[in-house]
């Protein structure tokens, strides 16, 4: 591939894993305020743990098809050879660990890097939803036994 067309490409699978990461999100929020409706008189433990639960379990729902999206397309071009080296690298490269043990050609690395971006955005953006609804959570605690 031309560096245009990895920056191209690359630019495509990234908008469409961050489109999938907000529709996710926007998902997790509208599950979370129908939740909260029905467990509204739990524990603070239950309906705490809930969301918590909830919210997490959506994030790991978006990393994991981010990580097939990107080992999908790894396969299918031919960029690797099978799907165990192609979630093993989509997943390390996601996560931006790095190992260094599979690497790609001159025509692929830019277009492989935006895996890497598409991890570091996506765990920007599940980690600012989780601060938010922490925060949430810890604004509706009583302070002082009140």
């Amino acid at each position: 591939m031309t560096m245009l067309q990895q920056i191209m490409w690359g630019s495509l699978y990234l908008s469409a894993c961050v489109l999938l990461e907000v529709a996710l999100l926007v998902a997790c929020a509208s599950t979370l305020i129908r939740i909260s409706q029905r467990i509204k008189h739990r524990r603070a433990f239950v309906r705490n743990g809930t969301t918590i639960f909830t919210a997490l379990s959506f994030i790991l729902l978006a990393h994991t098809l981010h990580v097939w999206i990107w080992s999908t397309v790894f396969v299918f071009t031919g960029t690797l050879p099978e799907w165990n080296s192609a979630l093993y690298f989509s997943l390390v490269t996601y996560t931006t660990l790095g190992y260094g043990d599979i690497v790609l050609g001159p025509g692929l690395r830019i277009f492989a890097a935006f895996a890497a971006v598409t991890g570091l955005l996506a765990f920007g953006l599940s980690t600012a939803f989780l601060v938010a609804l922490m925060g949430r959570i810890f604004r509706s605690l009583p302070v002082n036994g009140n």
